[in-house]
């Protein structure tokens, strides 16, 4: 005959593990947290460093000891979070133009001799950089909701032409003392930070010193910078 086992007497039998310590699990909860915020970081510096490397190619490191012509905006101006109107309409976000370098320019609709004498060196200095040039949009920030001339818009047809109010583009760009936002040219990254400003009101010989700054930058960010978003 088989032995009985003990067990069988009762209908259930249970294993009693040892409890969990509360303190134990808030650590593991903790670590957890830490690491995930670690994987974070890592991945925004990873996003981040190839336009940090441009920085301190064209800024830090300056072969034959040159110095730039446009003037380094700091601190940090981002893309604001504003809609703008395109001129069929559109309702689009300055931030979405995010993800490649942007050649800008602020002026009324009116666009006067000056305005279009800039425009057109906006577009000069862009087709000056050859095959590099779909790694800079034009971009035109029209300030006041104007119609603009019809002659003018054949020439705008490579451009980002948007509408943004005066005030809005006040609280972002800034302007050398003495000047109008309208006077300078500027450059934005392709992280959405307002990164350089050109002198105001261009000569021929400042527009050559703006081509270099725009020839150094493209080569400081040739090897990991592809034109388009």
């Amino acid at each position: 005959m088989s032995r009985a086992n003990p067990n069988d007497d009762h209908p259930l039998g249970l294993t009693v593990h040892s409890m969990p310590v509360p303190d134990q699990g808030l650590a593991q909860a903790g670590a957890r947290t830490r690491l995930g915020r670690w994987k974070m970081l890592m991945v925004m510096l990873v996003c981040a460093a190839p336009v940090i490397a441009s920085y301190f190619t064209y800024y830090v490191v300056r072969p034959e000891g040159r110095r730039n012509f446009g003037t380094l905006v700091e601190p940090q101006r981002p893309l604001p979070d504003v809609v703008g109107t395109t001129l069929d309409g559109k309702s689009v976000n300055l931030r979405s133009l995010k993800g490649q370098w942007l050649f800008m320019s602020v002026a009324g609709a009116d666009c006067d001799a000056e305005c279009g004498q800039r425009l057109y060196l906006q577009r000069q200095l862009r087709e000056s950089l050859g095959k590099e040039k779909d790694r800079l949009d034009w971009v035109w920030l029209i300030q006041d909701n104007q119609p603009v001339a019809e002659a003018l818009l054949p020439a705008l047809k490579d451009a980002t032409v948007i509408r943004v109010s005066e005030a809005d583009l006040s609280a972002w760009l800034v302007a050398q003392e003495g000047s109008a936002l309208s006077d300078h040219l500027y450059v934005v990254d392709p992280i959405g930070n307002l990164m350089l400003r050109f002198p105001p009101k261009l000569d021929p010989e400042g527009a050559l010193k703006a081509k270099r700054d725009l020839d150094r930058l493209m080569r400081a960010a040739a090897f990991w910078d592809k034109a388009g978003r």
